[in-house]
């Protein structure tokens, strides 16, 4: 039994745990926001964590309406760029909450009068202490490098930001019923996935709107588990250039969770087998030709978030099928300090 195994298991009671704390700053924040509607927005985030902003940028860009910007921290860290505001509101996504280049940053905009927002595993950490706001992720200890619970709980720490700014009742109610959803998910048979890619040394992982940011996460995961040469692209964007690469079983998986862009990724899937390619089609069980079933969320909008749960413990096994320690990957360490 590996780390990544056990703590992938752990995250529907760690998502349960986040979902009935912190409420009372939830909503602060969110009336805060509808009163004070920001002119800016900002995600600082890198590696797992970034695919974690960008998810939480989708949906407050597709259901609020603000548009955000994830920042090049190196802006602030070596080219000191003046981009202080007072009416920004500047999210830093982290597990650890170490990286200078985040903490940085996430002091600049503090001292320029901005709204920061540290969501974070570690609430006494260099990040949290120059956030305005912290929300912890309340996912306990996590010691694979590969993150798992964390990431899932930064997904659902986003959503609740979401949704108590929106004040959506259905979304609401649907994150409150989430761990359930997540509980059918870990068990989820994805054994198909193991068996597909034990041999392949590189594939696509395509996904479309909020499923582009578990798309990248995947394709992140199963670079540094299972050293496959994975690349992550939307939907729309694999059939400019990079659909010329996909010759006679060259392995796909497509992420179509409910949502405006499932009828065109599953008619995309369709088209990449019609070419060749050994597609894996992840999406709900009574989809024609899925090989990954999906367990649909309570809210459609929060399948991505079953999506990744039922991909951790696939990929886990994927590592060891492949002769790796899911929980060392080679050259990687837990935390990552960078300028």
């Amino acid at each position: 039994m590996t780390h990544m195994l056990d703590e992938a298991r752990e995250a529907p009671a760690a998502i349960a745990r986040l979902l009935e704390s912190d409420n009372e700053e939830y909503h602060a924040l969110g009336a805060f926001l509808r009163v004070h509607p920001p002119t800016g927005i900002l995600t600082l985030a890198r590696g797992s964590s970034d695919y974690a902003a960008q998810h939480t940028a989708y949906q407050i860009m597709a259901r609020l309406g603000h548009l955000v910007t994830s920042l090049p921290m190196s802006l602030v860290t070596l080219y000191h760029a003046n981009l202080a505001h007072p009416r920004l509101l500047v999210m830093a996504f982290s597990q650890s909450g170490q990286s200078p280049d985040l903490v940085d940053p996430m002091r600049y905009f503090t001292e320029n009068g901005a709204t920061t927002v540290a969501l974070v595993n570690d609430p006494t950490s260099p990040l949290a202490h120059e956030a305005t706001r912290v929300f912890p992720l309340c996912s306990g200890e996590e010691h694979s490098i590969a993150a798992t619970k964390t990431f899932i709980a930064q997904l659902v720490a986003g959503a609740k930001i979401v949704a108590g700014w929106e004040e959506d009742p259905a979304f609401s109610a649907g994150l409150t019923h989430l761990p359930d959803a997540l509980e059918r998910a870990v068990s989820a048979d994805w054994s198909m996935g193991v068996e597909a890619l034990a041999g392949v040394d590189r594939l696509f992982v395509l996904g479309r709107g909020p499923g582009l940011a578990i798309a990248m996460e995947a394709a992140l995961k199963l670079k540094e588990t299972c050293g496959i040469q994975a690349e992550a692209f939307s939907g729309a964007e694999v059939q400019h250039g990079p659909m010329a690469i996909v010759a006679d079983g060259f392995p796909v998986i497509v992420f179509a969770p409910r949502g405006p862009a499932q009828a065109g990724l599953i008619a995309l899937a369709h088209t990449l087998q019609e070419r060749g390619a050994r597609v894996l089609l992840a999406a709900p069980p009574d989809v024609s030709g899925v090989a990954l079933p999906l367990i649909p969320a309570p809210h459609p909008e929060l399948d991505t978030i079953t999506a990744i749960q039922s991909f951790y413990p696939m990929v886990e096994a994927l590592s060891r099928a492949r002769g790796y320690d899911p929980d060392h990957p080679p050259r990687l360490s837990k935390v990552t300090r960078t300028r």
